[in-house]
């Protein structure tokens, strides 16, 4: 699905929207440049699952985790995370164990690490300082 957004207030709601087809066990791979949206995104998607405390970047905690009414979730952000060693130093195999929704941020870092079956979200700039497309996929 494709969708487009005319600022950060409408990029949140997609994500809450888009939150609904989430389940515990999922693994969301957001993928855009710096800037585009992902975090309020992810901020969305908390929304729609029921979280109403407040959703921050984990650019520099590498991984945030949040209990929501729908499920347990881990956002994590893998901009500094350039080696398998780092990765597997950070445990983030444990949170591919099926009990929370794992949103992973500059997941391309870490493709090697994704399983197959996981949802994409590329999210690119369009027209105007805040336009932006969000195109959503899932893998088979």
């Amino acid at each position: 699905m494709q969708y487009y957004s005319r600022s950060p207030e409408q990029t949140e709601e997609i994500g809450a929207r888009y939150a609904e087809e989430l389940r515990p066990g999922d693994v969301v791979a957001l993928e855009g440049d710096l800037g585009a949206g992902k975090t309020a995104f992810v901020r969305g998607v908390l929304r729609g699952l029921g979280y109403a405390g407040r959703v921050t970047s984990p650019t520099f905690a590498v991984a945030n985790e949040y209990e929501a009414p729908r499920g347990a979730v881990v956002h994590c952000d893998m901009y500094r995370i350039l080696d398998e060693e780092t990765l597997y130093e950070l445990g983030f195999e444990e949170y591919l164990d099926g009990r929370r929704i794992v949103l992973v941020e500059w997941s391309e870092n870490i493709a090697y690490a994704l399983p197959e079956k996981r949802k994409t979200v590329r999210i690119s700039y369009g027209d105007g300082p805040e336009g932006r497309t969000i195109e959503t996929v899932e893998a088979l």
